[in-house]
């Protein structure tokens, strides 16, 4: 057992300061959404992310989405990515490496562009779900100005409440197996200073999502 582990196992393992409370049967979803055909989440999703000011393309094929993707990078020669098992789009890797791109460093902040897949993504706020660890560096999807995420139209859900009861009927293993997760809700932006909205400040300053 890592240190990591030894910690969060005292943790658990401690007298919690209060009471569980006991599961509801049901929670309030947010943002209902009354129509969740596959079609409808989709649409929905689209619509949601690009008003987060998303970049949204739906490729008719993998060498269409793979056209895309390489047309995005312009002049740039380089890229964080996350392990290509991670991204579905076979064909990929190959299609970079024949372009002349390369596969950098995730600590390299001189690179412009990073590829990433998704866990899931959310059709009633337009935001998608990453979970880092191994192979899925979250460098990828914070440092570069764009970050590219690839997802399958089977990995849009509802919302934030149907990923969560997804990841109980997992379990919490599942769950912990990941460094981290984020919820991305289009590019980075603050207006904590006068109320100017800048975008960009503290990650990308555009997402692309390839569905």
């Amino acid at each position: 057992m890592g240190s990591r582990e030894e910690i969060l196992a005292r943790l658990r393992a401690a007298p919690k300061p209060f009471t569980d409370l006991p599961k509801r049967d049901t929670y309030l979803h947010m943002v209902p959404i009354e129509d969740k055909s596959p079609a409808a989440l989709r649409k929905r999703f689209v619509e949601e992310a690009k008003k987060l000011a998303c970049e949204v393309s739906e490729p008719a094929s993998h060498a269409d989405a793979i056209e895309q993707i390489l047309a995005l990078f312009g002049e740039n020669k380089s890229v964080i990515t996350w392990d290509f098992a991670h991204i579905p789009l076979p064909g990929l890797s190959d299609a970079l490496s024949a372009a002349g791109i390369q596969i950098a460093d995730v600590r390299d902040g001189s690179v412009r562009v990073g590829i990433t897949g998704a866990d899931a993504a959310l059709a009633s706020t337009g935001s998608m779900v990453l979970g880092s660890g191994p192979g899925k560096p979250r460098q990828a999807s914070l440092l570069p100005a764009l970050h590219i995420a690839v997802l399958t139209p089977d990995q849009i859900i509802a919302d934030l409440e149907t990923w969560f009861d997804a990841q109980l009927a997992k379990g919490l293993q599942h769950f912990r197996s990941a460094a981290a997760h984020v919820v991305i809700s289009g590019p980075s932006r603050t207006a904590d200073i006068a109320m100017e909205l800048v975008m960009g400040v503290h990650g990308p300053t555009r997402v692309h999502v390839v569905i």
